[in-house]
Formats: structure tokens, sequence, C-alpha cells
């Protein structure tokens, strides 16, 4: 980019592509008006497939209305938008846990019982999704009910193989990546709102775990899966590598350590975005694959060489805020090469929103990935974010 870099006319896109594009696209397509919530199991076009409600894609549309309520970009709509959040909150709280307090995988439109409570990242993603709906609204009913999703989550994560984790089961004797980065950040959000000491050493756990135990500096690289005691594990599954995934971790602790003031780790973080930029991106069709292995060989996680939209997205945030903690030169360099890639072949016109499955050379395939849902989260969460740092890098040009 120029301009001073061109930050500017990329702001001007950015926030056309999320008040033009993405925002219409799920109020007029999504919006369940007669029992909250979203619809997500929707097509590109909006066309309903089918009427079941993700708890993944509620709890996280309950941080993304929460977000854009605060936009000033979207001041005219700030009522409409925290409309459709109040009844994503209201569904959630009335349906969303099971009777244990844990939340569940999946309901019925009506909310009725569908999948149970088969995965904690539900009550991660709760977490985020409550603690953002407090910042924007000061509700104490949705307060009170993350301080129980908080500490019943650190009674269960304290004893690992406790838990189920759908889509992304951990074998016994392993620990996930992806349980620390989640509620890493879930803790952070919810600590740092409301100055809560014991939250903000919970997300420092985590953090620290993610840091220690998962990446791994002289290999240049981040792990999924290690053993418990943090060891490396000499298997396909323990060689798996997925650089989006890692991209997006990275930019959770370059959030958390700057507010715990930790320069080190904030320049590990930042170091290792660059890693696994080189280490996914495909030279051949461009876009960062899905998954790649540690050595080289037969990647063992599933669509390894799909072009997923939201490593793409992750991507463009953490390529952002990277350049904006290290002011290095290949931050934009990778931008300007993802952010061409990205909206050149997700953006799906005239009806909004991006697609979300290609393959590697491109096209558009239907098999589920993960969750047979349109997820608002990766994508309108990352143009929120970039819009707040190109505001920022745009004045100081």
């Amino acid at each position: 980019m120029s301009d001073a870099r061109g930050f500017s006319a990329t702001l001007a896109r950015y926030r056309t592509e999320l008040t033009d594009s993405v925002v219409p696209f799920w109020l007029t397509h999504a919006v369940d008006s007669e029992h909250g919530g979203l619809f997500t199991c929707i097509r590109d076009d909006g066309t309903l497939i089918n009427t079941d409600k993700y708890m993944w894609s509620q709890l996280r549309a309950l941080w993304t209305f929460s977000a854009l309520a605060g936009m000033p970009e979207l001041e005219g709509r700030r009522a409409e938008l925290l409309a459709v959040a109040d009844g994503i909150f209201r569904f959630v709280s009335a349906h969303g846990r099971d009777g244990n307090g844990h939340w569940v995988f999946a309901l019925t439109r009506e909310g009725g019982p569908h999948t149970g409570a088969t995965s904690i990242y539900a009550d991660g993603f709760a977490l985020l999704g409550l603690t953002e709906y407090v910042r924007a609204t000061g509700s104490e009913e949705a307060l009170a009910l993350a301080l129980e999703t908080s500490r019943e989550a650190v009674r269960r994560l304290a004893v690992p193989g406790s838990y189920p984790s759908d889509p992304y089961p951990v074998p016994a004797g392993m620990k996930s990546h992806g349980i620390s980065m989640i509620f890493s950040l879930a803790f952070f959000e919810l600590g740092s709102l409301i100055g809560d000491e014991d939250i903000l050493a919970q997300a420092r756990h985590h953090a620290d775990q993610v840091m220690d135990d998962f990446l791994q500096p002289e290999r240049r690289l981040l792990l999924e899966f290690t053993n418990l005691d943090g060891s490396v594990i000499d298997s396909p599954r323990g060689r798996a590598i997925v650089p989006g995934h890692a991209i997006e971790s990275m930019w959770f602790m370059i959030h958390i350590y700057s507010w715990f003031g930790d320069a080190d780790r904030i320049r590990q973080a930042v170091e290792a975005i660059r890693w696994h930029m080189e280490l996914g991106w495909d030279e051949e069709y461009g876009g960062i694959l899905h998954a790649v292995d540690a050595e080289g060989g037969e990647p063992w996680w599933p669509f390894a060489d799909a072009k997923l939209w939201w490593p793409q997205t992750e991507a463009l945030y953490a390529l952002l805020l990277a350049f904006e903690e290290s002011g290095e030169d290949w931050c934009l360099e990778w931008f300007d090469k993802v952010d061409a890639y990205a909206f050149r072949n997700y953006p799906v016109s005239p009806h909004g929103e991006w697609t979300q499955r290609l393959d590697r050379q491109g096209n558009p395939f239907t098999e589920t990935v993960a969750l047979p849902v349109k997820d608002p989260f990766h994508l309108p969460r990352a143009l929120i974010y970039a819009i707040g740092s190109l505001s920022r890098l745009s004045r100081e040009a």
C-alpha cells in the first residue's frame, strides 16, 4: 500500500464491505423475529436450508451484533442491531444451557432439544458473546450469566479430559491448542471488562499455555495437539498445523499480553504470525491452506488443502495489528497478498457476505467443514477490528 501506504483507501473499502454488504445480508436473511436468534443454516444467497440453531453460531452472533452496535459507522442502525442482539440473548439465555449449566451444541428453531452439551467450545463462545453484550448494554442479567459460565468453565478446564469438545474431540492424554486459545481470550475479555483479577489470571494461564506448550519457536510453528505435559507427540495428529488458527491465536495473544505489558510475548506473537503466513501460503494458487504437516508430509487434518474463508479474514486483521506493533514492512506485504486473494475469491455479489468453502484451486464446494452453517462471526469480526486498526494507521500516516 502507499499514501503513506494507502490506509485511508483501504479503510473506506473495508467500511463499505461491512456496512453495505455484510451487515445487510444478515439483517435481510437471518433474523428470526418470531423465536429469537439467527438462522445460520443458509446458503450464500440467503436461502434457508433448515432452522436448526447451532450454539456456536448463536453465541458468536451475539458478539457480532453487540460489537456492531457500538461502531460509529453504524450509529444510525444501532437500535436495529441492538434489537437483534437482544433477540439472540433472550433465546440463548432461555434455552442454551443444560441442567448442569453447560452450553449445549444445538437447538431447534423454537429452542427445543437437538444436541446436548457436547462441546466446551460453546461455553467459551458464550463468554465472548455475553461479555460483548454486557459491554453494549450494561445488562446485569448477562453479566451474571457470564460469571456463572466463567466459574463452571474454570472448574471443568482444571480437569483435562473431563469435557467434550465437538467437532474436534481431544484424544485421551492430549490437550488442544484450541481450548487454551479460546478460553485465554474469553477470560481476558470478561476479566478486563469488569476488572476481575482472578478471571484475568485465568486468561494469563491459558495464554501462557499457548505460548509455552503449543508454540514451538525453534521450529517456527504452533502445534494443535501436545501431550498433557506439553511435550510433542510424534504422530500425524501431533504434527498437525492449522496456519489460520495459529495466526488467529497470535492476535489474541497480542491483545492479551498488551494488557499485561509483556513486550517480549508480543514480539514473539508477531513473529509467529510471519512464520505461519510463510508456512500456510499456497504459492501456486494463492490463499492460506487449511492445514499442513509439521514435517511436510500428508496432513492429518480434514480438508487440509481447502481455502476456507476464515483463515484469510483472521490474517487480514492479524497482519494489520502486527504492523501496528512492529512497523515491519513484511506485515503489509503479506496483507496486500491476502487482501487481493480474499476480495477476488470470497465476496458473493449481489447477495453480500462471503462464500466460506473453496478448494485449493478456488472452486466452491458444499461438504460440511466443522459445522453445517454460514457463520456470522469471522468476517464481520475481522472487518470490525481491521477498521479500527486502519483508522489508527490512517491518522498516523
